[in-house]
């Protein structure tokens, strides 16, 4: 069974190696030439700073391409050894079916993990990288028209206050631009503004603000002695529960946040009474998504009971290709449609996985049992 697994196990990891550096090289070549429109657009950004962002980006496109490219290699390996028989002297030999699911199980469960070192590690320091490397060039990252808001709740010896964060612009330093700090009591009234030009938010959730503008207005409401306080302050240390992670999965893109980040993220919006549910479906299918790698294993497997009549292995490598998009593309949909309609995240996230896990163990059993 050692040489048998050792047969196996290289020539499907061989065959899953070339399948991914392929992938790479295309998507590499696809990122490369995209990046190159803005080499004279943006001054000092170069072909070879278009290249190296490029380069940083290809550990996210090895995650999303990892189930794809073990579905791929994994079928071309079967149908190889199916078409020259070697399968079929391996089952002559006392590789049954139930063996065969377990030694694959098994290079599934290590594609998995290689799968999700690189989404949960690789992919979200080299993607944050390549944001913050394309953000130096244009001046500061893009946050759109109406900036970034954030939201805080805490209690004071007033009562209870929230509070509502606009964050403008940040730098590739972390230095947030454009700060305004909206400070509501328990009934939703405005109690109190902070306007700062620059700022940093510390390791102790403690904002540190520079030329700041302090804007108070009356409690009690509007009478004829209330009126409006403005104060001018060089610098002021606010401090909040809103940490610099919080903060960092507010400004960046969603794929450079690790499992962990999306978590806090998701847990933190909820304890706000924001909506959660787009972060945490991203959480759970980022949580389940290696183990795709195990599902596009089982529905290779079928592959290697196919007679060569049945076809090249052309048409069945072009088969799991198809399988590979049809996946890709029901995992996207179902976490739109979860989004929409408020479904449970962690069924939203594996409904795609199981449905095509049932589907290629229905194929092995009926292929097993009458081929």
């Amino acid at each position: 069974m050692k040489t048998v697994r050792r047969l196996l196990y290289r020539d499907i990891v061989s065959s899953v190696v070339f399948v991914a550096l392929a992938f790479l090289s295309l998507f590499f070549f696809i990122d490369f030439v995209d990046e190159l429109g803005a080499v004279g657009s943006r001054e000092g950004y170069s072909a070879l700073n278009a290249a190296f962002a490029s380069l940083m980006e290809l550990p996210g496109h090895l995650y999303e391409l990892a189930p794809i490219s073990v579905l791929i290699g994994s079928i071309f390996s079967l149908a190889r050894m199916a078409q020259s028989s070697e399968y079929t002297i391996l089952r002559t030999g006392g590789l049954g079916p139930v063996r065969a699911i377990a030694l694959l199980t098994v290079l599934g469960l290590a594609f998995a993990v290689c799968t999700f070192v690189a989404g949960d590690y690789l992919a979200p320091a080299m993607e944050k990288e390549a944001v913050l490397l394309k953000a130096r060039f244009k001046g500061g990252l893009n946050l759109g028209t109406a900036g970034a808001w954030l939201k805080d709740r805490k209690r004071t010896a007033e009562g209870e206050r929230s509070y509502s964060v606009n964050v403008a612009s940040a730098n590739p330093d972390g230095t947030l631009m454009g700060i305004r700090v909206f400070e509501f009591d328990g009934d939703g009234r405005l109690v109190s503004r902070i306007a700062s030009a620059t700022g940093r938010v510390g390791k102790d959730a403690v904002w540190h603000l520079d030329d700041v503008t302090v804007t108070h207005w009356p409690v009690n409401g509007v009478s004829d002695q209330a009126r409006v306080e403005e104060q001018h302050l060089p610098r002021l240390d606010w401090a909040s529960g809103l940490t610099a992670g919080v903060v960092a999965a507010a400004l960046l893109p969603v794929n450079t946040m690790s499992t962990v980040d999306l978590w806090r993220y998701a847990s933190h919006l909820s304890q706000q009474e924001q909506a959660a549910q787009r972060y945490a479906i991203q959480f759970w299918k980022k949580a389940l998504y290696p183990f795709a790698c195990l599902v596009m294993i089982g529905l290779a497997l079928p592959f290697a009971y196919l007679h060569a009549r049945s076809g090249g292995i052309s048409l069945k490598v072009f088969g799991g290709i198809l399988l590979g998009i049809s996946f890709v593309l029901l995992n996207n949909v179902a976490g739109h449609l979860g989004v929409l309609h408020g479904w449970t995240p962690w069924l939203v996230a594996a409904a795609p996985s199981v449905l095509y896990m049932v589907m290629s163990l229905a194929a092995f059993a009926w292929l097993v049992r009458y081929r």
